[in-house]
């Protein structure tokens, strides 16, 4: 459907097409697609439709302080120490990166609900965030959700388009470890 050139008819609300077909959950208002984020496919529809600039939705991240410290302990091993040091720091500092890693930290500490409320912090404020992504869905495999993990897999296949990356990878892997049967969703 041609976009509107009248003021008139600019701002009417119309099915969202792309190659000819209606995308489910989405309309556009004037020149912007808007969708609806209660299932994947809409939010697959806002991927695939306004593409990265879903992050001007987000809170602005600060500058990131070097992390090489906080790496390194968690490559070590020692997550405590790593949960402490980038717990200190959420104070002043707020980017995805720091969350994903204290996530990773505290789920690899067993400490499941904190884990997640991070990696949720990670994601308000890059919702792309592929490391954070990959590492949520280990914690719902861990805790025994695998639908969500499976969700989690389905966006990082979207983000990853169409080579694939790393984070496919291990979490398809993470996947079939925990059900063989049912990975490949």
């Amino acid at each position: 459907m041609p976009w509107a050139r009248n003021s008139a008819t600019a701002m009417r609300p119309r099915a969202l097409r792309l190659d000819g077909h209606a995308v489910p959950g989405c309309v556009a208002i004037g020149n912007r697609p808007r969708c609806a984020l209660r299932t994947l496919l809409p939010a697959a529809c806002l991927l695939t439709t306004i593409g990265w600039a879903i992050a001007a939705d987000t809170a602005p991240a600060t500058d990131l302080p070097d992390l090489s410290v906080a790496r390194a302990r968690i490559y070590a091993g020692d997550f405590e120490t790593a949960v402490a040091e980038l717990g200190a720091l959420t104070a002043t500092v707020r980017h995805a990166d720091l969350y994903n890693l204290l996530g990773f930290s505290l789920r690899k500490l067993k400490r499941f609900d904190e884990a997640a409320r991070w990696y949720k912090e990670a994601l308000f404020y890059d919702p792309t965030h592929r490391p954070a992504l990959e590492y949520q869905g280990e914690l719902f495999i861990e805790t025994g959700d695998l639908e969500k993990a499976r969700n989690n897999l389905k966006l990082l296949r979207l983000l990853c388009h169409p080579a694939g990356c790393e984070e496919v990878r291990k979490l398809e892997a993470a996947l079939a470890a925990a059900d063989p049967a049912g990975s490949r969703g």
